[in-house]
């Protein structure tokens, strides 16, 4: 029995996570609006934090139980599963295109930003100064668009209020929001354990690298609450709100979460990351770049290439990057 244990463990984080996020999320979204604070502000920062809230909490946990590489792998491994596989399952449901002249400036941060934290990357760790200047990044960038939407409104300003719509139904009693928000970060902690306990012991019972975990089966997990809330606004007829939702999750993702936990912990990178991942990683950032900037359409014939390519990447991890890389 002790040795199921640990898939039991990661399961159980898989469920706990997916199912708290979503939670916390509705939780927050019904404070914050009886709070009366506006759609636009709610979509900027309450669904953006809610959506990441695994990714930061795991990436906490990973990093305090001294699996540092773990926490890296995870936004790394994040990103690059939310624009190939993210995007690629919610345009297998229905084609993306982006509205018109949304998420433009959010497409300079996200590239800037996955510049510089590739830059702290190649230092060989990511000290707390490395951390400070990701979250202002990210703070500067929140202020900044905060200011513009609710002067100037646009097209950016509705597809932040389509986020919020998107939650669904929430709760009109305060105390069930407050006890929504509550419940759904407790069960956030108590998943990320469970998630990071069963995964550590998967690698050392394997001989595989904490940074392979990361980027695989903790990033995909991870990467949940994403995936959910993205098939399902395509289901919809919403398809334009998964391009917000990975945008918004990528950017917390690099200057947020990986800001934070170094914060906490130094984080070393390992030399797959320099040599392969990161690289992955500004690939799939700048295939947003023609959808974003362009009004590039991305059709079921791209989708299946964004799957696929996310297959191969996997697969990639699996027969091992050393190895690929020695024989190319």
């Amino acid at each position: 029995m002790a040795e199921y244990l640990m898939y039991i463990k990661v399961l159980g984080g898989f469920v706990l996570l997916l199912i708290a996020a979503d939670i916390m999320v509705r939780g927050a979204v019904s404070v914050a609006l009886k709070l009366g604070i506006s759609p636009l502000v709610i979509g900027m920062t309450v669904v953006a934090i809610g959506t990441s809230a695994p990714e930061l909490v795991v990436g906490l946990q990973a990093g305090l139980a001294g699996a540092a590489g773990m926490a890296l792998g995870n936004v790394v491994g994040s990103n690059i599963a939310n624009v190939f596989l993210i995007l690629g399952c919610a345009a297998l449901v229905t084609p993306i295109a982006n509205k018109e002249g949304a998420l433009s400036r959010d497409t300079a941060v996200l590239v800037g930003g996955t510049l510089v934290f590739m830059v702290l990357c190649f230092m060989g760790t990511i000290q707390w100064w490395g951390g400070l200047i990701l979250i202002v990044a990210l703070v500067a960038f929140l202020l900044s668009s905060y200011f513009r939407e609710t002067t100037e409104g646009g097209p950016d300003a509705e597809l932040h209020s389509e986020e919020v719509e998107e939650i669904g139904t929430i709760p009109e009693n305060m105390y069930i929001a407050w006890g929504l928000l509550v419940g759904g970060i407790i069960g956030i902690v108590i998943g990320a354990e469970f998630l990071v306990d069963g995964a550590v012991d998967i690698a050392r019972t394997f001989g595989v690298s904490e940074e392979v975990i990361g980027l695989t089966m903790i990033a995909l997990g991870t990467s949940l609450p994403e995936l959910a809330a993205s098939v399902v606004a395509a289901f919809r007829g919403h398809a334009e709100v998964a391009l917000g939702n990975v945008v918004g999750s990528n950017m917390f993702n690099i200057l947020g979460i990986a800001g934070v936990v170094a914060l906490v912990i130094p984080l070393p990178v390992a030399p797959q990351f320099l040599a392969f991942d990161l690289w992955i990683m500004l690939a799939a950032t700048l295939l947003l770049a023609p959808m974003l900037l362009w009004k590039w359409k991305l059709n079921r014939g791209v989708a299946v290439v964004f799957i696929a390519a996310y297959v191969a990447y996997i697969a990639a991890q699996a027969y091992g990057v050393d190895r690929l890389l020695a024989s190319v």
